[in-house]
């Protein structure tokens, strides 16, 4: 598994289920948009401050969270699709 550093949250995209139109056609995967919303498998030590004091991240491991559209890099480790994100990159976290 990856372990971000710093104030990065990897975080597993959770994958929307099927996509139907308001006049009942199905969207195929192709032209589906990527999903904004995802699970924190795990997060970084913190942000350092210019004055060398460490701030903990609001995110914990398990929070749902939307995050930016175009934010964080993706990979793909043992199929399944994860976003490495900087937290500012983070929108929102599900309660």
């Amino acid at each position: 598994m990856l372990k971000p550093l710093g104030d990065r949250v990897l975080v597993e995209i959770i994958e929307e289920g099927e996509q139907k139109t308001a006049g009942g056609l199905y969207v195929p995967d192709s032209a589906k948009e990527k999903s904004q919303r995802g699970k924190v498998i795990a997060v970084g030590s913190g942000k350092t401050t210019d004055s060398g004091v460490k701030v903990a991240l609001e995110v914990k491991e398990g929070d749902t969270v939307y995050f930016a559209k175009y934010g964080g890099t993706e990979v793909t480790l043992e199929g399944k699709n994860y976003s490495i994100l900087a937290e500012r990159d983070i929108l929102a976290i599900v309660e």
